[in-house]
């Protein structure tokens, strides 16, 4: 992995950018401009990577092993971050007047992620938005830009360089297997809400992350992704073909709608399973004494789901979670059997365990074969290891 340097004040995040993809297992090589090297140092990548930076055009060491043809041959991505507007600028040109627009002139468009930052009026300008259209046109990724707080701090808006795991998670995406290309999948995630009354609702924390990770990865892959998602503040990604539900009766109406087709059905929605009996028509008012609330159950998509495909040899893979607050795997492997699942995915929330709003899982995925497999890393890099899973069984 090539980590190209631009020089802006956001160039401290990319120190954060190599730490992550060597702790990922990735090989690192960092290249920096001049202009990067006023606010960052080559010593710092080099003992972040263990590897020398590139920082000169006309190193002699450098050219005697063919220098940044070399680094542009070796690199399978070449993540630019920061890329300022000025460097992308150069990039659109084909500038090659330092180490990092040499190379980059030497490695195609479609292995280049740029991570654009720079204040919201010079990402607003018709230059860069420009620059921005062609070097996309060629084929190059983008990542960002964020919207937050400038360097100015009296400046606020879309320029913001996206955060390290963003970009890593960005980078893993770019280079993951086409191996699901074409493949109609079925992703569901998010909470339901089960209405009290017209302002009260009987829900969980779940923020959808886990399940939206899961469609970004299937994209990714090249899946043709529908993704029915429950009330979230997170913004499902792009790319995929999404339904908005509230109620857990709206998500099984949903899911039996999508069914068609769908070679997998991945059921990471955290589904509520009651909901009141009678939800009032208008706000319920305060009372003396004891309130008591009549619950009833919610249809069990899962389990609908595993005993319509009982007997069916061209069955969709049915993967489903289990949220778990003790004797995890015991009650997971249960639920998997009872279920007539293929996989499940079993997720310690208690107060120890990952939960919900975590940017990070740790999960154990097991089989109805018995295979067991744990895994743990951001949520977009345990959606990869569970679509991993799923192939096998497609295959």
């Amino acid at each position: 992995m090539l980590l190209c340097v631009g020089g802006g004040i956001a160039a401290y995040k990319a120190c954060e950018v190599a730490r992550l993809l060597v702790k990922a297992g990735a090989e690192v090589r960092v290249a920096l401009t001049p202009a990067a090297q006023r606010f960052v140092t080559a010593l710092t990548f080099q003992a972040l990577t263990g590897k020398p930076a590139s920082t000169d055009l006309f190193d002699a060491h450098q050219e005697l092993a063919a220098g940044h043809i070399a680094l542009a041959d070796w690199a399978e991505l070449a993540i630019v971050a920061p890329a300022t507007a000025d460097l992308m600028a150069r990039l659109r040109w084909g500038g090659a007047e330092d180490v990092v627009t040499a190379t980059l002139l030497a490695v195609e468009p479609a292995r280049w992620l740029l991570a654009p930052a720079m204040n919201e009026r010079m990402w607003a300008s018709p230059a860069t938005a420009e620059n921005v259209r062609v070097l996309g046109e060629r084929g190059a990724k983008m990542v960002g830009p964020a919207i937050g707080e400038m360097a100015e701090r009296s400046h606020s808006g879309p320029g913001r360089m996206s955060e390290a795991a963003e970009i890593v998670d960005a980078a893993a995406g770019a280079l993951a297997p086409r191996d699901l290309a074409g493949v109609p999948v079925l992703v569901t995630a998010g909470p339901t809400r089960e209405a009290l009354d017209p302002v009260r609702f009987l829900s969980n924390p779940s923020s959808g992350r886990m399940g939206f990770a899961l469609a970004e990865a299937a994209r990714d892959r090249g899946a043709d992704v529908t993704l029915i998602a429950g009330p979230t503040e997170v913004a499902p990604p792009a790319g995929v073909r999404t339904v908005r539900v509230v109620s857990a009766q709206e998500l099984h109406e949903a899911v039996n709608r999508s069914l068609d087709g769908a070679r997998a059905v991945v059921m990471a929605a955290a589904v509520s399973d009651q909901r009141p009996a009678q939800a009032a028509r208008q706000k319920v008012k305060k009372s003396d004494g004891e309130e008591t609330l009549r619950l009833v159950r919610t249809p069990d998509i899962l389990a609908g789901l595993g005993a319509r495909y009982a007997a069916d040899p061209k069955r969709p893979v049915l993967v489903g979670f289990a949220a778990e607050t003790e004797r995890v795997e015991e009650h997971a492997r249960e639920k998997l059997l009872r279920k007539n699942l293929d996989l499940i995915v079993a997720n310690d929330v208690s107060a120890g365990g990952a939960g919900f709003a975590a940017a990070t899982n740790r999960v154990v995925v097991l089989d109805r074969d018995g295979g067991r497999a744990e895994v743990s890393g951001t949520k977009l890099t345990v959606a990869h290891a569970i679509w991993d899973r799923v192939r096998e069984r497609l295959r």
